[in-house]
C-alpha cells in the first residue's frame, strides 16, 4: 500500500509540474501577443510610427519606455494598451521630448489643434499650417469644401485655451489633399483611445465622465451631459473618428 501511496503522489507532482509549465507558457505567450497587438495597432503606427516606443509586458502587466515628441501620444500610447484585452496594468514611462511648460503655452496649443486635426477623419488637413498668439489661432492652407473649412473652425474654437480662429484656408476643390481613407480595419483598443483623446481635447466635452466600449467598430459610450447639445456633441465627435462605424450612445442629461 505505501508504494501505491508514493506512485501517487509521484504522479500528482509530475501532474503539478506539468500544469505550471503549461501555465507559464500560457502567460508568456499572452504576454507577446499583447506587446504584438500593441505595435500594430493603428494608434502605434500612426501616431508614434517616428518615435521610440517599447511595449513590454509581464503577467499582463505592461510597461511603456521611450520618447515622444507630444504630450498627446504619451497619454494615446496608454489609453491604446490599456484596452489591449488581457491587460491588467499599464506603467506609463514615457517621457516628452521639448519644453511643454507654461512658459510656452502657445506651442503647446498648437501641437493640441494639431492633434485635433489629425484625429477626426473628416478634416481634410493637407498641409495646414497652424500658428498660435496669446490664445488666438491662425490656419492657413486649403481645404475641400467651404463646409470642411467651417467644421474645422468650429472643432478648433472648442479646443481649451483658444480664443478666437482666423480660418485664412483656401477652398480649392480640386486641389485640395482628398480625405484620408483607412482599407484596413482599424483595431478596437485604438478607436477607444483616440475618442478619449477628442473628448478631453474639446472643451465643451472634456469635463465630461464618460465610459467608451468598442467592439468590431461599433462605440458604445455611457454618462452623463448637461443637456442635449452635449449629448449630441460626443455623437457627433466620435463618429468622427477613423474606424468607428456606428455609435450608441447611451448619455443620459437631467
Amino acid at each position: 500500500m505505501k508504494i501505491q501511496s508514493n506512485k501517487g503522489y509521484v504522479i500528482l507532482a509530475a501532474a503539478g509540474v506539468l500544469i505550471s509549465t503549461f501555465a507559464v507558457l500560457l502567460a508568456d505567450q499572452t504576454d507577446e501577443k499583447i506587446v504584438e497587438s500593441a505595435q500594430s495597432s493603428f494608434v502605434f503606427r500612426t501616431f508614434l510610427k517616428k518615435d521610440s516606443v517599447k511595449a513590454e509586458s509581464k503577467d499582463g502587466s505592461v510597461t511603456l519606455t521611450g520618447a515622444v515628441e507630444h504630450e498627446f501620444q504619451k497619454t494615446l500610447a496608454a489609453d491604446t494598451v490599456s484596452n489591449i484585452p488581457e491587460v491588467k496594468s499599464v506603467d506609463n514611462r514615457l517621457t516628452v521630448k521639448g519644453d511643454h511648460s507654461s512658459a510656452n503655452a502657445d506651442q503647446n496649443l498648437v501641437e493640441k489643434v494639431k492633434t485635433m486635426l489629425l484625429l477626426h477623419r473628416n478634416l481634410s488637413i493637407g498641409k495646414t499650417a497652424v500658428d498660435a498668439d496669446k490664445g488666438k489661432i491662425t490656419l492657413r492652407g486649403k481645404t475641400s469644401s467651404r463646409a470642411q473649412k467651417e467644421l474645422i473652425t468650429e472643432y478648433v474654437k472648442d479646443i481649451d485655451g483658444v480664443t478666437s480662429v482666423a480660418n485664412d484656408m483656401l477652398f480649392a476643390k480640386e486641389d485640395a489633399e482628398p480625405k484620408r481613407t483607412i482599407a484596413e480595419k482599424i483595431d478596437d483598443a485604438s478607436i477607444t483611445a483616440q475618442i478619449k483623446a477628442s473628448l478631453l481635447l474639446h472643451r465643451s466635452t472634456s469635463a465630461l465622465k464618460t465610459h467608451i466600449q468598442t467592439r468590431d467598430g461599433v462605440v458604445i459610450v455611457s454618462g452623463i451631459a448637461a443637456n442635449a447639445a452635449e449629448k449630441n456633441l460626443v455623437k457627433k465627435l466620435i463618429m468622427d473618428i477613423d474606424g468607428v462605424t456606428k455609435v450608441e450612445n447611451n448619455i443620459s442629461y437631467p
